[in-house]
């Protein structure tokens, strides 16, 4: 048997740090630095208009996106009555709405829907765009829609939001 000054413990391999590093935003931060945005909707195609306006409330704009925190900013969607819908979507795209009774189930094109309520079909098209559950309804609340081009944010200093 070997004495015990010769024995030797085994080696102990160092911890390397890792390479990337990756970048937690908590929610004070997000918080604080939100920004405000406001986009003119006149003449622009409703998806394409959803799909930007849904990134930037998302906050996949910012390097310090983080996908369960809230880290988007506000964004303010000013002549949402005005906006363009492709071919003949305005006459052959329907909402579909079930009142849960038997028989209620009706369908609006997206003429009369737009004539009816001008902000719905932008509302519902970034809705359809952002995760579904408490996160994603937490991020419609930043989502400001007005058919007319006035708005009351005028306080928060929004810088006009440019669409790709």
């Amino acid at each position: 048997m070997p004495s015990p000054e010769t024995t030797q413990a085994p080696p102990v391999a160092k911890r390397r740090a890792p390479a990337h590093k990756s970048y937690v935003m908590t929610k004070a931060e997000a918080v604080s630095s939100r920004a405000w945005w406001v986009v003119d909707a006149t003449g622009k195609p409703l998806g394409r208009l959803a799909s930007q306006v849904a990134s930037v409330l998302r906050g996949k704009h910012k390097p310090t996106y983080t996908p369960h925190e809230d880290t988007g900013d506000f964004v303010i969607v000013v002549n949402a009555d005005k906006i363009a819908l492709t071919g003949a979507k305005l006459d052959k795209k329907f909402y579909y709405h079930h009142s849960g009774i038997p028989g209620g189930f009706q369908a609006e094109s997206y003429r009369h829907l737009l004539a009816r309520d001008g902000t719905f079909p932008v509302e519902k098209a970034v809705k359809g765009m952002l995760p579904k559950g408490v996160l994603g309804r937490e991020m419609l609340t930043k989502l400001k829609l007005y058919i007319t081009p006035d708005h009351p944010h005028a306080a928060q200093k929004p810088q006009p939001l440019t669409l790709k």
